[in-house]
């Protein structure tokens, strides 16, 4: 019986081409080499890639920027509160370092500013009302970066949602606790 020799389908021929062809191709990446990657703008003074940020939408650093606003407006109203009322600061320290935290999140997205506050509204004379002004105020932030997130969508919808989250509870821990009467 004779041996013939073996033909090479037009299939195999072909998968053999492509493969041959990607490696060869890949054989000269070299992700380790400074420079590789996608091209950013170009220095003409020094001729360097200058790396690029990516662009931010204006609707989403405007919205973001007007959180950063109220909430550094909320963080001056409850210094002023502690400053009137000293024996109040360990129940409002906490509702403070959120509204750091939260300020501090609102900054990582480039472009977002911090607008001058408005005058803060004078502190009532008693801790009751201070206390009832400061979860008013927390109401009506929540209800705003509730309504700025409802028009924004991905991490900077969420970073408002979480943050008008926090606002609600953090005002119905200011208010005094109703008594329910028992029968």
């Amino acid at each position: 019986m004779p041996i013939e020799p073996l033909r090479l389908s037009r299939r195999v021929a072909l998968q053999s081409t492509a493969l041959a062809t990607g490696a060869f191709v890949l054989a000269g990446c070299k992700d380790d080499q400074g420079g590789s990657g996608t091209p950013g703008a170009v220095d003409p003074g020094s001729g360097k890639t200058v790396p690029q940020e990516p662009a931010v939408d204006p609707a989403v650093v405007a919205a973001l920027s007007s959180a950063a606003g109220l909430v550094s407006s909320l963080t001056a109203q409850y210094t002023l509160v502690g400053t009137k009322f000293p024996a109040l600061k360990p129940k409002l320290a906490a509702a403070a370092k959120f509204h750091a935290g939260h300020l501090a999140k609102l900054q990582e997205t480039a472009g977002v500013t911090v607008p001058k506050a408005p005058k803060a509204p004078a502190v009532p004379t008693q801790s009751v009302a201070a206390l009832a002004l400061l979860a008013k105020q927390e109401k009506a932030a929540s209800a705003a970066h509730a309504a700025a997130a409802a028009k924004l969508s991905g991490s900077a919808a969420r970073l408002l949602a979480m943050i008008a989250a926090s606002e609600v509870q953090l005002g119905s821990t200011l208010l005094p606790t109703k008594k329910v009467a028992s029968s």
